[in-house]
């Protein structure tokens, strides 16, 4: 089976658990990814939700 590394650099970059909001580093930012498709640790989620500017 032929392997893709460049995909997977890709997809190794995009699960780096840095905020790209505050660029802290969080385990919740990979969570938010998943399920909301945005790159955000909690607080800055949190933020965005109670203050959409």
């Amino acid at each position: 089976m032929i392997e893709d590394s460049d995909k997977n650099k890709i997809i190794e970059n995009e699960l780096d658990d840095i905020c790209e909001e505050c660029k802290n580093i969080d385990e919740s930012v990979t969570e938010n990814l998943i399920l909301s498709g945005y790159k955000l640790c909690k607080s800055c989620k949190l933020s965005k939700t109670l203050f959409p500017l």
